[in-house]
């Protein structure tokens, strides 16, 4: 099973999705002031966002990291991203966002300067009306943004093409820009936690789970760099040096391949003392075998070690990279019934279609219901293909008790087809008409989110 981060058709077989490519369910995770995309199963699954909620709950620093493809206009699709980036940046977290630029220019043939006007027109203000916060929140162009190009040139070395291809399917016929652009975004991904952008803290990635390729490639590059490993053992929790081409002399390996004690024994210490200042007493080093072990130390313990462990190795020299968090959520049907896309209009509704075209385009919309009126009233609806229902509950519809009459009205036959696409259309034209003022209103803000 492959998943294409620039397909047209996508899997929607989440239970399958979550088993083959090691997601974690969302079931066990108590999350706080959970949003509508959280109680509908929208957002369905996580990779490590454990350690975004306990930093959230410490009072710790975190942050999100999301991105734009320069190239069209803003549908609503794109909305469930920025609502789950807003929903993190009232917990605490400070927002960054990629404008992917040089992506849209190498693979779509979209010019920087237009590239920006987009961002901004399309994008930006649609974001600052949907209620992010520009004092916490950085758009940056990928163009502009060198580090994330060289971090990604830095990280490239520790993959290779049998990686792509077994991640992405690439194969030589694949061009070159398009094998570039995964390690750029995961130079994106990875750079807010660099000093100059906020420092070590958790950055985690809200995506739909056709992007899960970019965030499995860019773990295992960021896991590939560390120097320290922190592991599960019979007794509490294991610690392992990764001797590695930049870091042996630091680790007291001499160029005969003889072992420098004094400095090896100075690496131990330090991770010795980065432990014990978390509050723990039972620490074993073991330099021979090149492991410490803490058998009092818990699975919930190994995000704090693993962090303490990440700044010691950046003050030896090393990069330091925590692997992302990531959240996934489940695609919003197109109003065909195919997937959204910007370059197919009637699939979706965009941010900024007028009330005529609201209109149109949902009475137009892929029903769930049956052929006649006789057969809906005696067969019922079904609201799970039914693009007004499900547009209802991905963006429109706060209410979590009425969005449940209405399905069970639609399932009963009670609510007929047109009725629930009306419901759709008076609740989608107030959403966007109070979007439009909302433009006008933060139209000022949307350079500060550039600063």
């Amino acid at each position: 099973m492959r998943i294409d981060p620039w397909g047209s058709s996508q899997s929607t077989d989440y239970s399958r999705i979550i088993d083959h490519f090691g997601l974690q369910s969302l079931d066990g995770i108590d999350l706080p002031n959970p949003s509508h995309l959280h109680r509908r199963g929208i957002v369905f699954a996580h990779r490590d966002l454990d350690l975004v909620i306990d930093s959230n709950r410490k009072g710790d620093p975190f942050g999100v990291l999301t991105g734009l493809m320069p190239s069209g206009r803003m549908h609503l699709g794109h909305s469930m991203v920025i609502e789950q980036a807003n929903w993190f940046q009232k917990l605490g977290g400070d927002v960054t966002i990629a404008v992917a630029d040089l992506e849209s220019n190498a693979t779509r043939g979209i010019s920087l300067s237009e590239g920006r006007r987009v961002a901004k027109e399309e994008y930006v203000a649609n974001y600052a009306a949907l209620g992010l916060n520009p004092e916490n929140t950085n758009v940056y162009f990928q163009s502009e943004r060198s580090i994330v190009q060289r971090l990604g040139f830095q990280l490239g070395k520790r993959t290779n093409m049998s990686e792509f291809e077994s991640i992405y399917g690439f194969d030589g016929a694949t061009n070159l820009a398009h094998i570039q652009a995964p390690l750029v975004q995961a130079g994106d991904i990875l750079h807010p936690q660099l000093e100059d952008y906020g420092g070590l803290r958790p950055i985690v990635v809200p995506v739909g789970v056709d992007q899960d390729p970019h965030l499995r490639l860019t773990r295992g590059l960021a896991s590939k760099t560390n120097w320290f490993n922190v592991n599960e053992a019979k007794m509490g929790l294991q610690v392992g040096i990764s001797l590695q081409e930049e870091n042996s002399e630091i680790m007291g390996v001499m160029p005969n391949g003889r072992i420098n004690k004094e400095k090896q024994k100075a690496i131990f210490d330090g991770v010795v003392n980065s432990i014990k200042n978390l509050g723990f007493s039972d620490i074993m080093s073991n330099p021979k075998h090149g492991t410490v072990n803490v058998p009092s130390a818990t699975r919930s313990d190994k995000a704090s070690i693993r962090l303490a462990l990440l700044s010691l190795e950046r003050s030896l020299g090393g990069m330091g990279l925590l692997a992302p968090s990531s959240t996934y959520h489940r695609f919003a049907i197109g109003m065909t019934g195919d997937k959204m896309s910007s370059s197919k209009p009637k699939t979706t509704l965009f941010l900024t279609d007028d009330k005529e075209t609201t209109e149109k385009k949902i009475k137009k919309s892929f029903s769930g219901g049956q052929a006649t009126v006789e057969e809906h009233r005696r067969l019922g609806g079904n609201p799970d293909v039914d693009v007004a229902y499900q547009y209802m509950m991905y963006f429109f519809e706060k209410d979590d008790v009425f969005l449940e009459e209405i399905n069970q009205g639609y399932r009963s036959g009670k609510i007929l087809a047109g009725e629930m696409k009306q419901m759709c259309i008076d609740r989608a034209t107030e959403w966007l008409s109070n979007l439009k003022e909302k433009r006008d209103e933060t139209e000022h803000l949307v350079e500060l989110f550039f600063e």
